[in-house]
């Protein structure tokens, strides 16, 4: 039942708003939000406004509903990187990477495209770099495709068809019913790759981290030069890659 007003503490009513928000997978109107918290109508309305100006909520196109926005996933991504979650989420990276002998990075979605949030950098001395905090395409990446193909259908062609599919190689994919094609099989495998399409001579594997209820949360990726990396030798560490993303799942239930 939801608490009165006089209930909550006023430092409190902002977090309990970004905590429905955080964990509901659509975004939500005021009122919604509220039908979890029972506010009264005006105070629910003027604090979601001075979130929305603050720039931790943002309202989706129609003007009506609101979603996380990057200050709040910053503050989500930085509370988790500082507990003990990072260093069990670090070790799972550091043993994913001693077993197949390749960079493994783990990479999260932001608005303008997928975000390098960790990484376990290989031995190689020839080897593709993209550190910590580059920011990547959804379209042309293997990462990003992980993340298009977790959309449900209606979402996944809104995206294809709105995002700028901007040719980065010879090989990026710039028509949007080929991109849907594609994120198909990524959804039906479980897997995405990367032939060459966002950056000539790198290919790249990325399986997606779900929590509980099947949202994405992030994915595990490893990409390299394919002069030495065949896609052939990425699908054969899909194994590796389903355990440590059973074991991710223990760690950030």
């Amino acid at each position: 039942m939801p608490n009165s007003d006089d209930r909550i503490a006023t430092n409190m009513r902002t977090l309990l708003i970004l905590e429905v928000v955080g964990t509901s997978g659509e975004p939500m109107t005021p009122t919604e939000i509220n039908q979890s918290i029972g506010l009264p109508k005006q105070t629910i309305h003027r604090l979601c406004a001075t979130l929305v100006e603050e720039g931790f909520l943002v309202y989706e196109p129609n003007g009506k509903r609101l979603r996380a926005a990057r200050r709040a996933r910053v503050l989500g991504a930085g509370l988790l990187h500082s507990s003990r979650d990072h260093i069990l989420r670090r070790q799972i990276l550091v043993d994913l990477a001693m077993k197949t002998g390749e960079t493994i990075n783990y990479v999260i979605p932001e608005d303008d495209g997928m975000s390098y949030l960790d990484r376990v950098e290989t031995g190689w001395a020839f080897r593709v770099q993209l550190p910590i905090g580059s920011n990547v395409p959804f379209h042309c990446t293997a990462s990003g495709k992980t993340f298009l193909a977790s959309l449900d259908i209606r979402k996944r062609r809104a995206f294809a068809r709105g995002l700028t599919l901007e040719r980065k190689t010879p090989k990026t994919i710039t028509d949007p019913d080929m991109l849907l094609r594609e994120l198909t099989a990524v959804a039906r495998d479980g897997f995405a790759i990367d032939n060459e399409e966002f950056m000539d001579g790198m290919v790249a594997i990325a399986v997606p981290v779900t929590d509980d209820s099947g949202r994405f949360l992030a994915a595990i990726a490893c990409h390299g030069p394919n002069v030495r990396l065949s896609l052939d030798a990425l699908r054969g560490f899909l194994g590796e890659f389903n355990t440590a993303v059973e074991k991710m799942r223990a760690v950030l239930a």
